[in-house]
């Protein structure tokens, strides 16, 4: 597959650069995507974030290195990346449970991360199902805030996400959503995650936009038309959305062995409520055909 072939070139990319600044823009060129799509489809499919791997890289050369030669901690650190023998002493400790003055220590016991590569594997997961649609253009309105996703791209949105909407209820504007959207006290609001970058991306709670026009003290979004990728967590009990492991098993599994890949454009959850306190969320992402395909 080629998905294959372009992803393990990206990681031979990374391998022959870990002693200079690796160009996550170039890598992401290489594996013929999106710097977003590519960090973001390794973090899922690896289970760690693209930083993280590299820091791990870095830190397992640069063990070897002052076991089996005599450089300097100082060379050492200025070799993988690192300002200061001090910002290199705290990240290889945390690594490896010891200094690097230790590292040529007989006897003593060091962490070795070893390089990745990408193989199919055949597994007996659970299917998936979807549906492609076309959809038109169409505004939403509601509150944003920014994710980063610069330590963690696998685990930073899962925890920011959660606090946004809680302040949002506290606050009363997910009420305020509601009423303007003419929903009841109850009703599903809808969420967009857009304006995608390498380390960073916006979150919009909100809902389609009401015939009336904008609401007061609300931001509009403007949605193009777009051909989408739809995906469900199939019905679930308040609270139990399983809405993390559908995102994993989209990025780290359904594109990778599809024909699409990402459209770099706004993406959804959109949640409905099917009575008897049973829910259901889609996820919706933009999509594009892969050249050939």
């Amino acid at each position: 597959m080629d998905w294959l072939k372009h992803m393990n070139n990206a990681m031979e990319y990374i391998e022959a650069h870990l002693t200079e600044e690796i160009n996550y823009n170039h890598a992401a060129k290489i594996a013929c995507c999106s710097t977003y799509h590519f960090q973001r489809m390794f973090s899922f499919i690896t289970g760690v974030p693209l930083s993280e791997y590299i820091r791990r890289r870095r830190l397992t050369l640069a063990a070897f290195d002052l076991q089996q030669s005599h450089a300097k901690v100082i060379d050492t650190a200025l070799k993988y990346g690192y300002e200061s023998p001090e910002a290199f002493s705290r990240a290889f400790k945390k690594m490896h449970g010891v200094m690097p003055t230790s590292a040529r220590e007989k006897g003593i016991a060091l962490k070795a991360y070893p390089r990745l590569s990408f193989h199919i594997s055949i597994r007996g997961d659970v299917e998936m199902n979807y549906r492609i649609e076309e959809k038109k253009a169409f505004e939403m309105f509601g509150v944003t805030t920014v994710v980063n996703t610069e330590e963690d791209f696998l685990e930073q949105p899962f925890v920011e996400i959660p606090e946004f909407w809680t302040r949002c209820v506290s606050d009363g504007t997910v009420n305020r959503i509601r009423s303007a959207a003419g929903l009841g006290e109850n009703g599903q609001l809808h969420s967009v995650l857009y304006n995608h970058q390498a380390e960073r991306f916006n979150y919009m709670i909100g809902y389609l936009m009401p015939g009336s026009g904008l609401p007061e003290r609300f931001e509009q979004l403007h949605i193009p038309p777009q051909t989408y990728a739809i995906f469900s967590t199939g019905l679930f009990l308040d609270g139990q959305s399983g809405i993390h492991e559908l995102w994993r098993r989209i990025w780290g599994e359904w594109f990778p062995s599809s024909n699409y890949e990402f459209a770099n454009g706004p993406e959804f959850e959109m949640t409905y409520d099917r009575g008897n306190r049973l829910y259901e969320i889609e996820v919706w992402i933009p999509v594009v055909k892969k050249p050939g395909a």
